[in-house]
């Protein structure tokens, strides 16, 4: 959370991760138990893409420089 800049979890789980989950970029493992212990959330395709995506363009820009 620090590398984002965000002072709690709470303001973490309402502006990102419950975002990217409702637009099915991430998924949960346990999807029906979100306070479940084990809980992690995985890249849906539709995230894979985007984050390869993204990765592609920073090396572009790295690139020009």
């Amino acid at each position: 959370m620090e590398l984002v800049r965000l002072k709690d979890r709470k303001n973490f789980i309402v502006y990102h991760l419950t975002p990217a989950i409702e637009q099915h970029f991430l998924k949960r493992l346990y999807p029906d138990k979100p306070n479940h212990p084990r809980q992690k959330y995985l890249l849906t395709v539709k995230g894979l893409a985007l984050y390869n995506e993204l990765k592609q363009r920073i090396e572009t820009i790295e690139l020009k420089k």
